[in-house]
């Protein structure tokens, strides 16, 4: 039986090109593809993938929380984070959010084949870079650190509502995204920036990007 995948990236050509060659494979389908967070959540609950390939910046909503979601709504689906960033913040969040394994985009395509095939194997796999930064984590307890205030104090539905802001969407667009009236999102920004303690987008804004929740 083939391994159902669904490629989950915000850049259409390197995603179409994963697809393709993922297509190749003799034990392998693609299902789906998603170009953003959300969607990648959407079509998770729809199709029922095995595995999903992961970009950690996305759009709407971003890859550490949309692997949060399907692993708590789908845990026997396995998330394969495939990234850029080799930042020590990303790469634990990932951690966090229960990835089966962490790549980076540099990587080959075989290694991308390998590791579908050991997570679906109920292991982890870690390339050599993310690996280190893994063990580094463990070793100073910083996966399991509750001393981080912006995890801490917003919830899940907060945080999504903060990138879409930061992203640039009214409140009346996201109001829409996430199906709440505009008085509600404005009355939760205005609880966001009570919790963070700042009183202003531009500001917000910059907290998100440090804290790896969006990369505008």
């Amino acid at each position: 039986m083939s391994i159902r995948i669904l490629v989950a990236d915000n850049h259409g050509i390197l995603r179409q090109g994963i697809a393709s060659l993922i297509e190749k494979q003799g034990d392998m389908e693609v299902v789906g593809e998603a170009d953003n967070g959300l969607h990648a959540v959407e079509l998770t609950r729809q199709l029922r993938p095995d595995v999903v390939i992961m970009d950690v910046s996305m759009p709407v909503l971003n890859g550490i929380e949309a692997t949060r979601q399907i692993r708590e709504e789908l845990p026997e689906t396995k998330v394969l984070a495939l990234s850029v960033h080799a930042n020590r913040e990303f790469v634990l969040d990932m951690v966090r959010a229960g990835v089966s394994g962490y790549m980076l985009k540099e990587c080959v395509f075989e290694d991308l084949v390998r590791a579908i095939k050991i997570v679906m194997n109920n292991q982890s796999y870690l390339s050599p870079q993310i690996a280190n930064i893994v063990l580094e984590g463990i070793t100073k307890n910083a996966i399991f650190d509750s001393a981080n205030r912006f995890k801490e104090i917003l919830t899940p539905k907060e945080k999504q509502m903060l990138q879409l802001l930061t992203e640039g969407h009214s409140a009346k667009q996201v109001a829409a995204q996430l199906g709440l009236s505009v008085k509600t999102i404005e009355a939760n920004r205005r609880q966001i920036m009570e919790k963070t303690q700042i009183d202003n987008l531009a500001d917000l804004t910059k907290y998100a990007i440090r804290e790896g929740l969006t990369t505008v």
